[in-house]
């Protein structure tokens, strides 16, 4: 059956031409009849993007046909930047606008990200094996203006060959942000010249956990890895031609194990106190074995054995030491490298989370820095980390993010806040006028399984976020006030790696969850949200076909 001038604004149909596209459009129309793609097209495009050769390469991705130069003749498509507005707003972000009839495409977009959204919803639109696209009117823009994903690679490595997958994917549901998990305790994945032992030492461990956790099994298998400067170059580049961009995570005070392992003069004891260990003791899950010749002295004459990256999963006590001067030295030099490799980044992720302050408790330098300051205890003693840190990475013109452990002990002025732990540290968080990006575990770590009888999935770390409740999820807290609720600034899912060893593994646990959360930040919804659900579930059949076709490892 054809539909004629059929209007979709704020609501859900189950024509499969439609359906198709994920996140849903604001405003869709249907028309009769079809654009059939000749094998030769005329484009007209501003002179800007004209020289971008990386844009023509996706161009392609979408319209697999010559282009011929424009010169004032009759176009089969049209690149028209313009402005969007609306009531509250004189400029609309990321927003585009198809119009599709049988002789001609359209589109009008906001910026460049909005033209890639409007690039990734043709993709979807488009019929692939006859390429033609069916006549339509699309007006589209974002509800959320962060959409983000996460992936882990300190736990688990991963080529850049994938983390290119990966964004590919992102940009198709309209994402917008990758935040790039660099640095944990179990490994330290990025260059920095300036440190080249954080690569030599730090980005490889003897072993790792594998199995459930409880079980406690290792091997003792070297593993590892790192990024180049210009690998991350050109993934910054890649992502950047996407719409996307790259925030680097740095974890700070805590998760620092593998840091430490190459520069111990930067933690509290600088290495394991002998005088601390049993004849079995454990670090990182393994009894530790040592010899005479591991042992060194620390700067205060104790008899100590190196630090290694952790090989377990979990948390760790060895954190950088915060009443060292030198430390701070240390992370503004890596940060200065951090910076340059992500120019265009507004933020810098500088983790803040599960720090133990066991070391503190009995660090002669930090409890030093406290009494000097007059602080209170150990966590004012990590709120002046974080503010520190903070100043230095403002002065060099970015803003931090951190997880909501920087809340305590008093929030940096200037810090966004991801709220994991729950919506309660982003609802204190823009209670203080501060950013915040809601990333609860519940529903928003895809590490979780992904169905109650655990024993058909793989093993995953726990918890239990299924498809539904991805995509049911709302990141605006009702209790917040309308002059606070500005401070949402959108959600994120995090992809943590214990137990995703491989590529296929990501894959999984990320698709088709990704595509449902990309229609919680992106989608205008209406009040039926239960229709919703089932049309997207209609649009994930169709979308399967797609992810075949990128050789996706998807769960069904």
């Amino acid at each position: 059956m054809k539909l004629k001038h059929l209007i979709f604004a704020f609501a859900f149909i189950t024509n499969s031409i439609v359906a198709q596209i994920i996140p849903t459009p604001m405003s869709f129309i249907k028309n009769e009849g079809t654009f059939n793609l000749p094998n030769k097209i005329i484009v007209n495009a501003n002179p800007q993007l004209q020289s971008n050769p990386a844009f023509w390469e996706l161009f392609k991705e979408v319209f697999p046909a010559k282009i011929k130069k424009f010169n004032g003749q009759k176009t089969h498509i049209e690149l028209v930047q313009k402005t969007f507005t609306s009531a509250t707003s004189n400029f609309i972000a990321e927003a585009y606008a198809i119009q599709i009839n049988k002789l001609k495409i359209t589109i009008e977009y906001a910026d460049y990200p909005g033209l890639i959204h409007a690039l990734m919803s043709l993709k979807q639109l488009q019929n692939t094996g006859k390429n033609t696209f069916p006549c339509v009117q699309i007006t589209d823009h974002p509800k959320y203006s962060y959409r983000g994903m996460h992936l882990d690679v300190s736990r688990h490595f991963f080529n850049t060959d994938f983390i290119k997958k990966y964004i590919k994917m992102l940009a198709f549901y309209k994402y917008n942000t990758f935040h790039w998990h660099l640095t944990d305790d179990q490994g330290w994945r990025i260059e920095i010249k300036k440190y080249p032992k954080l690569t030599q030492i730090g980005a490889y461990r003897n072993g790792s956990q594998y199995g459930k956790y409880s079980d406690q099994t290792f091997d003792d298998k070297l593993y590892g890895g790192f990024y180049t400067h210009e690998e991350i170059k050109d993934v910054v580049q890649f992502a950047k031609n996407r719409g996307i961009n790259v925030v680097p995570e740095i974890e700070m005070p805590g998760h620092a194990l593998a840091a430490l392992s190459a520069y111990p003069e930067f933690s509290c004891n600088g290495g394991t106190l002998l005088s601390s260990l049993k004849t079995q003791a454990t670090i990182s899950g393994l009894p530790l074995k040592y010899k005479a010749t591991d042992i060194t002295l620390n700067r205060n004459g104790d008899s100590v054995i190196p630090l290694k990256p952790a090989i377990g999963w979990g948390v760790f006590d060895d954190v950088f030491c915060a009443g060292n001067d030198q430390t701070f030295e240390f992370l503004q030099n890596i940060l200065d490298e951090v910076i340059a490799l992500f120019p265009e980044s507004p933020y810098i992720h500088i983790g803040g989370d599960e720090c133990p302050k066991t070391r503190w408790k009995t660090c002669d330098l930090c409890q030093s820095r406290i009494k000097s300051l007059g602080l209170k205890d150990e966590h004012e003693l990590q709120s002046y980390f974080v503010q520190r840190i903070e100043k230095y990475i403002n002065s060099k013109g970015k803003l931090i993010i951190g997880w909501d452990e920087i809340l305590e002990g008093g929030l940096a002025p200037k810090a966004t806040v991801m709220s994991w732990r729950g919506i309660s540290g982003g609802i204190d968080a823009a209670n203080q006028n501060h950013n915040v990006i809601m990333t609860p575990g519940n529903p928003c770590y895809f590490d979780h399984y992904q169905s109650k009888n655990k024993n058909s999935e793989p093993i995953a770390i726990g918890g239990f976020n299924p498809l539904d409740s991805v995509f049911y999820f709302n990141p605006m807290p009702q209790s917040l006030s309308p002059d606070k609720q500005i401070y949402i600034l959108g959600a994120q899912a995090n992809v943590w790696t214990e137990y995703m060893v491989n590529d296929k593994s990501v894959e999984y646990m990320t698709l088709p969850r990704a595509s449902a959360l990309s229609d919680a930040l992106w989608s205008h919804r209406n009040s039926n949200i239960d229709l919703a659900y089932k049309e997207y579930l209609e649009k994930i059949e169709l979308h399967k076909t797609i992810w075949y076709s990128w050789g996706w490892y998807f769960r069904p």
